[in-house]
């Protein structure tokens, strides 16, 4: 079971509406990031300085990024896993509006289906539990999609719910309007899908080439010692290698841009 998944279940245990666009790290979690973030500064202090000093004042800024970064991590995973059990739901829902029932109770028909392929424990499945909770206790479709919409933190959901509360109010045929906006959403997150299966082998290249350099600087070591002896006991050397950690570092942020690929 995977890190956010077990702080999914944490949050059911107390039956706590989930914020999707907020991800709170367990103290495993942080203590793991704080090794994860020393790891970093280890690698990069020893390959561009070889120096305590340079580790030491590397690490307390390494640890609190490392942190940042993993929650960040964390919390797109989960929104990413919201996503697709999101659009399997739009599929399901799509279906239920077509065969005539109302948007309620193709949310209810829909939960149904949804637990069978994700379980009582899906993301999705809890959301559509909650919304059919709730219009049972008289609270408005309008209201329960607008709750899930303000905490999903995707801008599909909220969508489906801007289009829902427009068409509720404009009138008109209710069920064929959110039966198309379903369709769109979910030839839209296909498509995202699509993306992200296209841009993987460059994924994996991105890793490979952000390895590259600290592989060449131990291959090099290994085979010349001493061969960056110039680079780090002089003050040139050091400035030089400063400029190459710089230039790495701002590769590495570009790398990452080029493969985000926004719909």
């Amino acid at each position: 079971m995977s890190k956010w998944a077990c702080s999914v279940r944490r949050e059911s245990c107390g039956q706590q509406a989930i914020r999707y666009d907020k991800y709170r790290l367990s103290l495993q979690e942080i203590l793991l990031s704080f090794i994860k973030g020393a790891a970093v500064c280890g690698l990069l202090s020893y390959t561009f300085y070889r120096s305590m000093n340079v580790f030491a004042a590397m690490l307390p800024v390494g640890a609190v990024a490392a942190v940042v970064l993993e929650r960040k991590r964390l919390r797109e995973a989960r929104q990413l896993l919201l996503a697709h059990q999101f659009k399997e739901s739009m599929v399901i829902l799509s279906s239920a509006l077509s065969s005539g029932f109302s948007m309620e109770n193709a949310i209810s028909v829909s939960l149904e289906e949804l637990t069978v392929i994700y379980g009582e424990n899906g993301l999705i499945v809890r959301e559509f539990t909650s919304m059919v909770r709730q219009i049972r206790m008289n609270q408005s479709i309008e209201q329960a999609l607008g709750d899930f919409a303000e905490r999903s933190g995707l801008k599909d959901v909220q969508d489906l719910a801007e289009v829902f509360s427009v068409a509720k109010r404009s009138g008109g045929n209710l069920s064929e309007m959110m039966r198309h906006t379903a369709e769109v959403i979910r030839d839209k997150m296909q498509i995202q899908e699509e993306i992200r299966t296209l841009t993987a082998s460059r994924q994996l290249e991105q890793k490979i080439m952000n390895l590259l350099p600290f592989l060449i600087v131990f291959y090099v070591e290994c085979s010349s010692p001493g061969f960056f002896g110039q680079m780090y006991g002089t003050a040139l050397g050091r400035l030089l290698m400063s400029i190459c950690l710089a230039a790495y570092l701002v590769s590495y942020m570009l790398s990452k841009k080029i493969l985000e690929i926004p719909i």
